[in-house]
């Protein structure tokens, strides 16, 4: 396991039972993020991408909160208290995403603020054929991104997206002893930079998805970019879709998951899933192999649902999947998910996570 250390040293506990997320917890926060929220609108059902001057349908859209929230709400799901820095405009949009993630999702957004006159990033997302294309509107907001100003000194972990221009927080982050995640986003200039990975010092835990890894460390393959990450810091993940994914620790040997096989509806956020469970389970102080292995069960659950962070597994849906393998009796699999007999609401585990949240429905679910 990577030294992934609590806040005032010793090793870090398996998650406490939360009891909320909200204002009333105080500064007793499990994970801080801070990034850019967007509002995808999903359109599923559709045979491919439109060719230009054609139109398509899609016999399903909705609406879901997206980009570091998907983190968020994926995390709270699993009964961590999570604290969200992000800038949400004052239009119909940014309504939407602040009332689903405060008073839905009981994300605490105390960090967060509302920026008069700065339109809400929207990203319009094509669900086809098992995978998605995307069409993103997001304005520089005024003062820039938010940061780890209001960082708790006793978080038990922070994620942030690495960019360009660094994040200069997750510096004070490591130096208060708190456990750094970070992923990349896309690069939609299609340079990616190697400067961003100068990004890296702080962190704790690299997430990119095999796309990503490779194009920044100008490699041909993912196990050639994991290798190349690992040489940067002391745990490299490298996400493959529909491959699972691969991971090493402080120079240790490659580790590989496979992934859920599941009939994939939309897999918006599936990624974001991956690294909130992957988060979970390194705070609970599972083993590599382990951490891995639930991270690929969440996203792989998430994939079934439409829209990013609606879609993301509650503990209810992970103990409807332990009862499915356990009926079904296939040895092989029966062993692979044992380990959440321990973690699942009422199973032996010291830490055991907290109430069982419901799940929500998709906004503007899909019509038919």
């Amino acid at each position: 396991m990577a030294d992934v250390r609590a806040p005032h040293g010793g090793a870090v506990h398996p998650p406490a039972p939360a009891t909320g997320n909200g204002a009333g917890d105080g500064d007793r926060i499990d994970v801080y993020l801070a990034g850019t929220v967007f509002l995808d609108l999903v359109f599923t059902g559709l045979e491919g991408s439109p060719s230009p001057g054609t139109e398509c349908y899609a016999t399903g859209l909705g609406a879901s909160p997206g980009g570091v929230a998907t983190v968020a709400v994926a995390l709270a799901r699993l009964g961590l208290r999570v604290r969200l820095a992000a800038l949400f405009g004052d239009d119909m949009a940014g309504d939407y995403l602040w009332h689903t993630l405060a008073e839905v999702e009981a994300v605490d957004l105390r960090a967060s603020r509302r920026v008069p006159g700065w339109s809400t990033p929207v990203t319009v997302s094509l669900a086809y054929h098992q995978d998605r294309s995307m069409v993103t509107h997001s304005a520089t907001p005024p003062g820039g991104p938010p940061d780890g100003e209001h960082l708790p000194v006793a978080a038990r972990g922070c994620f942030a997206y690495l960019g360009p221009r660094g994040r200069p927080w997750l510096g004070r982050a490591r130096e208060l002893g708190i456990p750094v995640f970070a992923d990349v986003g896309w690069d939609g200039s299609g340079e990616w930079p190697a400067t961003v990975l100068q990004g890296l010092a702080p962190a704790d835990v690299f997430l990119p998805n095999a796309v990503e890894a490779m194009a920044y460390t100008r490699t041909t393959s993912a196990r050639a970019a994991l290798a190349g990450l690992s040489r940067r810091l002391t745990l490299a993940v490298v996400k493959c879709g529909p491959l699972g994914a691969i991971a090493t620790e402080a120079g240790g040997p490659v580790l590989h998951e496979p992934a859920l096989v599941v009939e994939a509806a939309d897999p918006t956020g599936a990624g974001d899933v991956f690294d909130a469970a992957f988060i979970y389970a390194s705070l609970a102080g599972w083993p590599l192999q382990r951490r891995l292995r639930f991270a690929v069960l969440c996203s792989g659950l998430s994939v079934r649902h439409h829209g990013g962070a609606m879609s993301a597994p509650t503990w209810a849906d992970i103990a409807a999947f332990h009862e499915r393998v356990l009926a079904d009796g296939a040895d092989g699999e029966v062993r692979r998910w044992a380990f959440l007999a321990e973690c699942l609401p009422g199973g032996d585990a010291g830490g055991r996570p907290g109430p069982v949240p419901v799940r929500h429905r998709f906004a503007g679910a899909p019509r038919e």
